[in-house]
């Protein structure tokens, strides 16, 4: 099963996607938000080039567990997208995977203009990679 991974922020939707096995994570891409209506058909395109079978967004939580005004638009956009593109999504802990890419990505000596143009889907990646994790855990 092939699950698309999505870091959402106001100004950019980070996007990643799993191997066909579902165990593996990698960046897609970055899309710039215009409107919803453009950001769904972008979103929409890729989900049909690597026929995608779930999404997997990124909850902002607080460090404390609780959850926060952005939360709250992540949720909205969350059930948008299960109404829209009828498409089970599910969503994941984003606490620290910002942090966690922005190591990453000084660690392979990135500039800071490249490292902005690239952070949101490195996050995307790891949301979906700690998603990925946890499922084959479970078993």
């Amino acid at each position: 099963m092939r699950a698309m991974g999505l870091d959402v922020g106001t100004r950019t939707i980070g996007v990643a996607v799993s191997d066909a096995l579902g165990l593996t994570a990698q960046g897609v891409e970055v899309i710039r938000r215009h409107d919803l209506e453009q950001d769904l058909a972008r979103l929409k395109e890729l989900m049909d080039d690597y026929e995608v079978e779930c999404l997997v967004v990124g909850m902002p939580r607080n460090m404390n567990g609780t959850y926060g005004p952005a939360a709250e638009e992540v949720r909205s956009f969350c059930q948008m997208l299960r109404d829209r593109l009828q498409i089970p999504v599910h969503e994941e802990d984003e606490r620290l995977t910002t942090v966690a890419a922005e190591r990453v990505l000084l660690e392979a000596d990135l500039s800071r203009r490249r490292r902005r143009q690239v952070v949101d889907k490195v996050a995307a990646s790891l949301i979906l990679e700690n998603f990925l994790f946890r499922r084959a855990n479970k078993d």
